[in-house]
């Protein structure tokens, strides 16, 4: 298939698995891309990227608190905390008691919330499916042979 205007054509494989730089400079910049436009397709749904990884966060860990959130996000506790003031005053998120320290406030995620993180999901979603139909199913499986090992250079690990 005919290489896109502007892109370098693509270096055999064998000679990108021994040059781990030659691999980061050639995937660098279509991940980026992809990971921008996937984040202008979530704000459709009226969250910002942030807001989406805190409810993401949140229905997976019910519960879990301001300090776990800025811990799992890499940012200040105060950035994250004015982060859940939002959401909480959008009626996204809900204070609770925490079971094991009443002391400590867990967040869950409202009705209101799950149904605008899964709007942002959806919007991304249809985003990357339009995407992806455009390619050839060769180009599809070898994306999908793609996908672990994308993932493992996100695991701290």
């Amino acid at each position: 298939m005919p290489q896109a205007a502007g892109l370098p054509e693509p270096a055999p494989a064998e000679d990108l698995a021994l040059d781990e730089l030659a691999l980061a400079e050639l995937l660098r910049g279509p991940l980026l891309r992809v990971s921008r436009r996937l984040r202008q397709a979530g704000l459709k749904a009226g969250l910002s990227p942030q807001e989406t990884l805190i409810l993401g966060y949140l229905k997976k860990n019910p519960g879990a608190g301001v300090s776990e959130l800025a811990e799992f996000e890499q940012i200040s506790r105060p950035t994250m905390s004015s982060h859940v003031k939002r959401l909480e005053a959008a009626g996204w998120i809900a204070r609770a008691g925490h079971a094991d320290d009443g002391r400590r406030q867990g967040l869950t995620v409202t009705p209101a919330g799950l149904r605008q993180h899964a709007a942002a999901q959806r919007h991304r979603n249809d985003w990357l499916a339009a995407r992806l139909a455009r390619l050839t199913p060769q180009e599809r499986a070898r994306l999908a042979e793609a996908a672990a090992p994308l993932l493992k250079l996100t695991s701290e690990a």
